[in-house]
């Protein structure tokens, strides 16, 4: 690796100061993606500064860094003609700039135009012509004036595209049709494009045989047919996202299971035609699935679960929020199928309840994450089984879970001493004695969010600090109980501390002078 020039280095420390970031050796790599979208200070100057310093730049993020035009833009890439990594999300250029990059940027593989509203074909066309025999990874959304020309031309150029991000509502079937057919290496497909057809999907099935990974967002004119050719076509497929359509149905999903063995992770956010069949057959085909997420799917019932427990022995992940028809049934059988799931996440399924936790509590030892939010069929008795057995635990949300209280919350604290991460918001049920035990059982606690908890109180919020002395972050917004006392001990005890979110007249000028030495600004006016 290059050591940094002098010129560059300096030039780096300026920037630190406008919340610029610099990753790495500055002669190969720099992310300037501010922190802050209301802090615009990295300009076309700090471009041509960069441009006489460091000459082998490979890697630049440009992120939200909405001062720079194209002048700076052309400046960088005639001085830098190695660069391989260019990301100007939400940069503000226009095709003079990017005619730059076609011209000098001759050993180009990633760039991302994502909200660069300024771009039209002309830009994009002279990237494809310019950069086309080394672009692997290229990115576009929410640019209104690029149309199909600009993909016909990436199609015709780009062979060896890899990856592609499409969002744009003026792209239609005609632009997707010419990638699909002219980069035949593209393995992952990202698509939200509300114009775009079945017909786009037909050619993706027959000509993209080395596709991995796809995601289709809101797409409101795919039917069956585009997914089946899909299924029939991209035999390596082991990522599908499927969100927001009302036209996939039951038969689309089964499509997807037989023709993609090979299939490890598998998202359905919104779907609302999918259910218990179209799980089902992912159940008995895809034994090798790995992450599965189901969001807002009011068809899906336990069946589906209990198919997918049976035939998914590997699963380590599983996500499911609004899903009005699983409850206990479902992810019992996810614990007796999958003692590999390290991850549950379970949101708003109001039939999934004690019984179905204990399950998982006795039979997934390696859980590790555990989020139970607004279940209020949960309980104590859930806790209890998870503390028995998951001793690897190290998160664990129950917000909003009402029937949790000190009991549950001490069995969490002493059987999982790895918990680093613990939100137990608006659980009326937890007081003193539980933040008692998780003091004496878990001292690596990094988080805990105690908010809208109205039995706790000073006390147990002090018995808890003196021992969890690498606690970074505390939320306790709207606890009656803890005072301006309790706030003073919290700042004062945890060294490590970076956040503590609480109404801001709980906080004392004399505390908030002991805390300026350890937090920017950790109150806020409710």
């Amino acid at each position: 690796m290059s050591h940094p020039t002098p010129s560059c280095t300096t030039s780096a420390r300026k920037r630190r100061r406008r919340s610029a970031i610099v990753l790495g050796s500055e002669t190969e790599g720099l992310d300037l993606g501010l922190n802050s979208l209301w802090d615009t200070g990295f300009s076309d100057t700090g471009l041509q500064v960069l441009a006489e310093g460091c000459p082998r730049l490979e890697k630049l993020c440009l992120i939200w860094c909405s001062a720079i035009s194209s002048c700076g833009l052309v400046t960088l890439v005639q001085a830098c003609s190695g660069l391989r990594v260019l990301d100007m999300q939400g940069c503000y250029v226009g095709d003079c700039g990017l005619r730059a990059v076609g011209e000098s940027s001759k050993h180009l593989e990633e760039l991302n135009l994502k909200f660069c509203e300024g771009l039209g074909d002309e830009g994009i066309v002279a990237v494809a012509e310019g950069c086309g025999k080394t672009l692997k990874s290229l990115g576009i959304a929410s640019c209104a004036r690029v149309t199909d020309v600009a993909l016909q031309s990436v199609g015709a150029n780009c062979q060896i595209l890899e990856k592609l991000y499409l969002e744009s509502e003026s792209i239609r079937t005609a632009g997707v049709t010419a990638i699909a057919e002219g980069c035949p290496r593209l393995n992952s497909l990202q698509l939200k494009c509300i114009n775009v057809t079945d017909e786009a999907l037909l050619v993706v099935g027959q000509s993209c045989l080395s596709l991995e990974t796809m995601a289709l967002f809101s797409f409101q004119k795919f039917t069956e047919s585009g997914l089946v050719a899909i299924g029939g076509g991209c035999k390596r497929l082991r990522a599908v996202t499927l969100s927001d359509s009302y036209y996939v149905s039951d038969r689309s999903l089964a499509a997807i299971a037989s023709g993609c063995p090979e299939l490890t992770v598998l998202e359905i956010n919104g779907c609302h035609n999918i259910g218990t069949a179209g799980l089902q057959a992912i159940g008995r085909s895809c034994r090798k699935l790995v992450e599965l997420v189901v969001k807002y799917c009011q068809k899906i019932g336990d069946e589906g679960l209990v198919e997918v427990g049976a035939g998914c022995p590997l699963l380590r992940a599983l996500h499911l929020v609004d899903c009005a028809g699983i409850g206990d049934v479902g992810v019992g059988s996810i614990a007796l199928g999958c003692p590999l799931l390290r991850r549950l996440h379970v949101r708003r399924c109001y039939k999934v309840g004690d019984k179905g936790i204990v399950a998982i509590g006795t039979h997934c030892k390696q859980m590790i994450d555990l989020s139970l939010r607004f279940c209020d069929r949960i309980g104590d008795d859930a806790l209890i089984a998870v503390g028995q057995v998951c001793h690897q635990l190290k998160q664990i949300n129950v917000s909003g879970c009402h029937r949790v209280g000190d009991s549950g919350l001490s069995a969490i604290a002493q059987g999982c001493p790895l918990l680093l991460h613990l939100d137990v918001s608006v659980c009326q049920n937890v007081g003193d004695m539980g933040l008692v035990a998780l003091g004496k059982g878990c001292p690596l606690l990094k988080e805990v969010v105690l908010s809208h908890c109205r039995r706790i109180t000073d006390v147990g919020l002090s018995l808890l600090v003196n021992k969890c002395k690498k606690l970074e972050s505390c939320h306790m917004v709207y606890c009656p109980g803890v005072t301006a006392v309790g706030v003073a001990t919290v700042i004062t005890s945890c060294n490590a501390l970076k956040k503590v979110l609480v109404e801001k007249w709980k906080v004392t000028p004399r505390t908030r002078r002991r805390a300026s030495a350890i937090l920017m600004e950790f109150c806020m006016d409710l």
